[in-house]
């Protein structure tokens, strides 16, 4: 991958560029670790019961005791490139009196890229890549409640090389936080409830500070459901995710043919670059605080009120009339994961599952499940699991393999 518009394409497709308008930064945050999960259809907010619950769920720490060591490497979308490398490396460590602590690296490889400017005259290449660091710290509130808590850095280097008249730097480092439940016996048992709200935080920002976009704030909530025998022992378990970031697109809502061209206060004066139109509503696409769009995310499409042909949102009925906004969509915009592992004597384990993303927020626009599969070993304290994502010919998913080695020590 050596060519500046495969650098271009790849960083839409990490950026959810592929809409309108991006949602979100640094969607890699939502790549979701471990081997045993990918072939559980990506699914264990309600799991959690090893190193990767630092990831996954810190709230599953609060029932660990003991230390381990989690390792886990793919080659991501391997479809579209060769040298683009997701890296995880998670840990655990029970103190007495005080609770398990835990934590995550990752690393995410986007390889040598060549750098050109508008003129696509040669500039040198460079190397980019992503980088998060997590801290996390899980307790028990009673025998079957748990809380957690996760503190991460995050990293993007992008290019050291700019061109034109780009402002900035082609790096950013962020701080985001998650916060985790999970509660055995749920309403049965055998039956545990998960939920985490993961990478709350500010703005990322690379070369324009005015283009910056929100920090994937995510909310996972999911079940797991386990029927245990003397020798056998299946799971259950079902994630539904919905990116907590509300944002809304460029819209002509007066029907004058351009996108704001006023000032906030100022509605008489026509101003180039304005984001508001005479009537004082704002046409030009932005999105919410992150402390707003936990709540505004829910209904964030429904909120498109205003209405004009013009503004290129709303497909046309048969009276040729167009709706902008639509509170359904926001449930088609949920992302739900099912998947079901077989264990015999805790000795071998095959797995099998599927990714439902309809919007393709997380998995690029695919309108039918992506099938995962997996296996997985254990033995004198090691943990050897394989992950395989299946997908249509020609999806960005196809054929992604995930190994994974967990230690106990």
């Amino acid at each position: 991958m050596k060519f500046f518009f495969s650098t271009f394409f790849i960083m839409i497709t990490m950026s959810c560029a592929t809409f309108a308008q991006s949602e979100a930064g640094a969607i890699w945050l939502l790549i979701n670790p471990g081997a045993r999960s990918d072939g559980m259809g990506e699914a264990g907010v309600a799991v959690a019961d090893d190193a990767y619950a630092s990831y996954w769920n810190p709230a599953g720490l609060g029932f660990q005791r003991g230390r381990e060591i989690a390792l886990m490497h793919t080659n991501w979308l391997p479809n579209l490139a060769s040298d683009i490398y997701y890296d995880f490396i998670g840990v655990r460590y029970f103190v007495r009196n005080l609770g398990t602590f835990g934590g995550n690296i990752i690393i995410m490889n986007l390889g040598e890229q060549i750098a050109m400017d508008e003129r696509a005259n040669y500039l040198g290449t460079f190397a980019s890549y992503m980088m998060a660091v997590t801290g996390s710290y899980g307790t028990a509130l009673s025998r079957t409640s748990s809380i957690g808590v996760s503190v991460k850095m995050v990293h993007q280097h992008l290019t050291d090389i700019l061109a034109g008249a780009e402002k900035g730097k082609g790096y950013s480092t962020n701080f985001g936080f998650d916060f985790g439940y999970l509660k055995k016996e749920f309403l049965l048992k055998g039956l545990a409830f998960g939920a985490t709200i993961s990478n709350i935080g500010p703005k990322i920002a690379f070369i324009d500070v005015a283009q910056a976009d929100p920090m994937p704030t995510n909310l996972k909530i999911g079940l797991a459901y386990m029927i245990k025998g003397e020798y056998n022992k299946i799971s259950i378990v079902y994630d539904i995710n919905k990116l907590l970031v509300a944002s809304y697109p460029n819209r002509d809502i007066d029907s004058d043919g351009k996108i704001g061209g006023y000032n906030e206060h100022d509605h008489k004066h026509p101003v180039a670059g304005g984001d508001y139109n005479k009537d004082g509503r704002r046409e030009t696409a932005y999105s919410d605080e992150w402390y707003l769009g936990i709540f505004t995310s829910w209904i964030d499409d429904w909120l498109l009120l205003y209405d004009s042909e013009a503004d290129g949102i709303g497909d046309k009925d048969e009276d040729g009339n167009t709706k902008d906004g639509s509170f359904s969509r926001e449930f088609e915009k949920l992302n739900h994961n099912f998947g079901i592992e077989y264990w015999y004597s805790d000795l071998f384990a095959i797995r099998v599952g599927f990714i439902y993303d309809k919007m393709g927020k997380i998995l690029m626009k695919d309108k039918y499940p992506v099938p995962t599969f997996g296996a997985g070993l254990r033995y004198a304290g090691l943990g050897f699991d394989f992950g395989y994502t299946a997908g249509d010919p020609g999806h960005p998913r196809q054929n992604t393999m995930l190994f994974s080695l967990n230690i106990n020590f």
